[in-house]
């Protein structure tokens, strides 16, 4: 059997947690991981070149013959690097620039969606402070008890969401995006729109350009305290399957098809990973965004289920023949609860603190912790960024799953850490 030199863009708990699952496929060969972390440096070979370096990349990639390149992080997408793999002939997993917009601009996703039939909320578009604070004004005097959402149009890393529960709260979120612009160019469009209740569900979907493939339902927690108080986060903490979700065939009817349907009217073809997040009113799934490549930490639980090989997965959707592959999934839950460092999500946090007792976590039965903001420095391993490890564990409940998780996170310590003690509690009332 031909083994495949494979590169993996990225650095987080996403990107580690592929490489644990690729690691396991017979076909793999030689694994790098560009830049990756402390914990992906332990099963593959880490590449010191930024996911943003497109070029770099490209370089890396011609010069050492990678056979197959799989995008984790959004940026690299959004800038183009599946088009510019793709002109030199090389194999790469993930949507096209074009594609891409479908996260990298939020003003292009809820309009395709608006165009394609997909339920979602109403909203509207604004390019100046002036014209976006007297909107939430409006809003505020007409329904004071209704909060209202405002987005960054662009890539945020997952924090450039406001849901605002009062007109203060409003005016601050135009603020950081618009005037103090703290998530750069990302903040030059708004999305202003209602607020949808219900639940959040993340929903993902292996798609060839043609076919799509559903996984198991997902919830992350983006708030950083329990009780989903505080900012919002990447994620901290997710379960997966969600044991009150029954609206798969929903999903797939009303949202990832007529998307997919959608782009490719467009001349866009969606090739790589769709992640739908979802809100759960009681009319029904309603889309809040799309993502273009895996959820973080949602990647982690389900790398933990995945039974068939993943890297015949990806290599599948490339070649436009997903229908010939039988996606299975391990039985059982999974559950991942994010280690942070002390003031995330506020970018002054500190790092450089060491961490201990992952070994210990690591005996207990079903666990498996995945590296995210980690570094080796002068022989320890240190923290390296606001979320630090994603500690999993499996079980044949979620309680169990969860239960397991819980007790490899108290077998570890690095100075500040913070974490939420009620991932996956609304699911087991």
């Amino acid at each position: 059997m031909d083994q495949m030199k494979v590169l993996l863009v990225g650095g987080g708990g996403r990107e580690h947690a592929i490489a644990w699952k690729l690691r396991q496929s017979p076909r793999l060969g030689k694994l790098y991981v560009a830049p990756g972390n402390a914990g992906t440096a332990q099963i593959a070979e880490n590449v010191p070149v930024k996911a943003t370096d497109v070029e770099g990349l490209l370089a890396f990639a011609l010069k050492e013959g990678i056979e197959f390149t799989i995008v984790g992080q959004d940026d690299p997408l959004a800038l183009g690097i599946v088009d510019a793999f793709q002109a030199k002939g090389l194999k790469i997993f993930g949507p096209t620039q074009a594609a891409a917009q479908i996260e990298a601009s939020k003003v292009f996703s809820k309009r395709l969606m608006k165009e394609s039939g997909v339920p979602t909320t109403l909203f509207n578009v604004y390019t100046d402070h002036a014209s976006a604070l007297e909107e939430v004004r409006r809003h505020f005097a007409a329904y004071s008890g209704l909060p209202t959402v405002i987005k960054a149009s662009g890539l945020a890393l997952g924090k450039g969401a406001y849901v605002c529960h009062t007109l203060a709260e409003a005016e601050q979120a135009l603020d950081e995006i618009m005037v103090k612009k703290l998530h750069g160019g990302a903040g030059d469009q708004v999305v202003i729109e209602e607020y949808a209740g219900g639940q959040e569900v993340s929903i993902h979907a292996f798609c060839d350009g043609k076919s799509f493939e559903l996984f198991p339902s997902a919830q992350d927690h983006k708030p950083a305290l329990d009780g989903d108080k505080g900012p919002n986060t990447g994620g901290m903490g997710t379960i997966a399957p969600v044991p009150w979700f029954n609206a798969s065939d929903a999903v797939s009817e009303q949202i990832v098809g007529p998307i997919l349907a959608g782009l490719q009217e467009k001349g866009s073809p969606f090739i790589g990973l769709l992640y739908p997040g979802l809100k759960m009113p009681e009319t029904g799934p309603m889309v809040l965004e799309f993502n273009a490549r895996f959820g973080d930490p949602e990647t982690q639980v389900y790398m933990r289920l995945l039974k068939t090989d993943l890297l015949d997965i990806f290599e599948a959707c490339v070649e436009g023949r997903l229908h010939e592959i039988n996606v299975e999934w391990n039985p059982g839950f999974a559950a991942c609860i994010v280690m942070a460092s002390g003031g995330y999500p506020s970018p002054d946090y500190k790092k450089g603190f060491p961490i201990t007792g992952i070994d210990n976590a690591e005996i207990l039965p079903g666990i498996i912790v995945f590296h995210a903001g980690t570094k080796q420095a002068d022989g320890k391993l240190v923290t390296s960024g606001g979320r630090v490890l994603g500690v999993t564990g499996v079980g044949a409940t979620l309680q169990e799953a969860l239960d397991h998780a819980y007790h490899g996170v108290e077998c570890i310590r690095f100075e500040g850490m913070q974490y939420r003690k009620d991932i996956g509690a609304k699911s087991l009332v």
